[in-house]
């Protein structure tokens, strides 16, 4: 009895693994052409308003989804946490990626973008209190050093640091606590609601400054900067992240987070179809390094460096008894249900 209950939970949590990273991928496809989107929308768009008007417009959909849900309001303390996901997610980041991105080109950006997995790593370790085996930070470099290689080998990187640069880091800090805070608030609220609420509390910061930034430069674009501008609305500042906190919550945080080594290489594809931008045959040998990190630093999550099976329980990864004789995590009994997207 005891051996089947051990099977059981193995294998929930593997179903809860693989279930993370499918919905993890999903969030990085519709993320991975943020960065070209962006470029598109500022070069027509004042920055100011593509950033926080993106918000406005994610802010009234997650209204409307919260009605209709009749969803609950988070407890005060998760109104705290949550407002250091909109800090991150909803503000920081479109904000500075924004500014970055009315001089330096997307491939550029995609460039430092890469560090964002291991960033959202540090901060799982720091706010959601997961502590991933050594393998999976030598994968998770590894990983980052094969994105950087290729950038910087096809002609991504060029020059030394200036402002947009800063910027981009800026945006990668406040993206990576963002990604961490929000995936351990999903467990607790869901993906969908996690965002919306996020979106919600922006509102009054978001609505002033949309507004601002539209009456100082009348908004007047093309099909196409508008059409960017509507896919980071409802894509990119919506609907990718219902996938995102909900992979990250089920998956782990550090674990579903390094998926993200993927989208530098997606967004100079989705660069090179929007905006011209030349992909060298290399991009297929660095799109198979990358996957291969990306498996091993999936087999991480699964065997420790002493052979026992590992499990994300609580945001923390531990063993299951009945794999090595081992006694059964303390955090299993008390698993944080993870809600629905």
């Amino acid at each position: 009895m005891k051996d089947k209950s051990s099977a059981t939970t193995i294998g929930t949590v593997t179903t809860s693994r693989v279930g993370g990273l499918a919905l993890g991928a999903l969030g990085v496809l519709g993320f991975s052409l943020s960065l070209p989107a962006t470029r598109l929308s500022v070069q027509q768009l004042d920055p100011w308003f593509v950033a926080f008007g993106r918000a406005v417009g994610a802010g009234l959909l997650a209204w409307a989804y919260l009605r209709l849900t009749d969803a609950p309001r988070p407890s005060p303390g998760q109104w705290r946490r949550m407002a250091i996901v909109a800090l991150g997610v909803v503000v920081g980041f479109p904000l500075f990626t924004s500014l970055a991105l009315l001089t330096q080109t997307s491939a550029h950006g995609a460039v430092v973008i890469a560090a964002l997995p291991a960033m959202t790593a540090v901060f799982a370790v720091l706010r959601a209190g997961e502590r991933p085996p050594p393998l999976f930070w030598a994968a998770s470099a590894g990983g980052l050093l094969a994105v950087l290689t290729f950038l910087g080998a096809s002609g991504a990187v060029r020059g030394g640091v200036t402002l947009p640069d800063l910027f981009l880091l800026a945006a990668v800090v406040l993206c990576g606590l963002g990604y961490a805070e929000g995936g351990a608030l999903a467990r607790e609220l869901g993906g969908a609601r996690t965002i919306c609420w996020a979106l919600l509390l922006s509102l009054p910061a978001t609505v002033p400054v949309t507004v601002i930034a539209a009456v100082a430069d009348r908004p007047h674009a093309d099909a196409l900067a508008w059409s960017a501008f509507g896919y980071l609305t409802v894509v990119s500042m919506f609907l990718g992240f219902f996938a995102w906190y909900a992979g990250l919550a089920r998956g782990g945080i550090a674990q579903v987070g390094q998926v993200q080594l993927a989208q530098p290489v997606l967004t100079l594809g989705w660069s090179a179809l929007l905006l011209g931008e030349r992909v060298t045959p290399s991009s297929i040998m660095a799109a198979l390094v990358v996957l291969g990190c990306v498996v091993l630093i999936q087999r991480t999550a699964a065997k420790g460096r002493s052979g026992q099976t590992l499990v994300v329980l609580d945001g923390r990864f531990g063993p299951v008894a009945g794999v090595d004789g081992r006694a059964q995590s303390p955090h299993a009994e008390q698993r944080s249900p993870v809600s629905a997207p």
